[in-house]
């Protein structure tokens, strides 16, 4: 036994997840990760992106453990040591350190729902101070469109999200999109994923 945890949707979804990131990642460099969870993504995606260093983070340390234990077993020399990130905090930023190679993309998997929309609004906040012109901000997850859910499952998982936590809950991308605006981000590409989900891609314009 070790502290390795395993969400059962990350085998799912991995592989949908790194052939966008393949297409959107442009220049070498870190690739920061908020709310890496478990770690498994982390841990998959590494050995597979050789020009980038994974800098994976969490604010829980029952994650951070699983991340370590996850970045111990696949023995990638790309993939960070996990470090304690919270985007709710506005001084996030500073928990960041100095890395080799400039970061050049920030990735959030299954961050937007399942956190308060502060930890939205901080996450754009601190980009803004961290990514270059034409950085990335890669978001996954599940999204209202116009208002409106995109199928019954996200509908049921949006309600099942606020009875765990009232804080939480399928954004709409319209929103979201604005806080990007606000922040100097533009919207460059939404990819459909599996499972009614959706890779959003926004780029730095200052």
């Amino acid at each position: 036994m070790d502290d390795r945890l395993y969400a059962p949707a990350t085998e799912r979804n991995r592989d949908a997840i790194l052939a966008v990131l393949k297409d959107e990642l442009r220049s070498p460099g870190t690739v920061l990760e908020i709310a890496s969870g478990t770690g498994e993504h982390g841990a998959y995606f590494a050995p597979q992106l050789p020009d980038y260093f994974w800098q994976p983070s969490d604010p829980n340390e029952e994650s951070r453990r699983s991340i370590a234990a996850w970045r111990s077993h696949v023995n990638a020399p790309n993939l960070g040591e996990a470090i304690a990130i919270d985007v709710t905090r506005s001084d996030w930023v500073e928990s960041v350190p100095e890395f080799p190679q400039p970061v050049v993309a920030i990735a959030a998997i299954n961050l937007i729902h399942i956190s308060p929309w502060e930890a939205t609004l901080g996450l754009f906040a601190g980009a803004k101070q961290l990514l270059s012109v034409d950085g990335l901000i890669y978001l996954y997850g599940a999204y209202k469109r116009g208002g409106q859910h995109t199928a019954p499952s996200n509908e049921a998982f949006d309600a099942s999200l606020q009875a765990r936590n009232p804080a939480w809950g399928a954004r709409n991308l319209e929103d979201v999109t604005a806080v990007a605006e606000a922040e100097q981000f533009r919207l460059d590409r939404i990819v459909e994923m599996p499972s009614n989900n959706l890779s959003v891609c926004f780029r730095a314009i200052a």
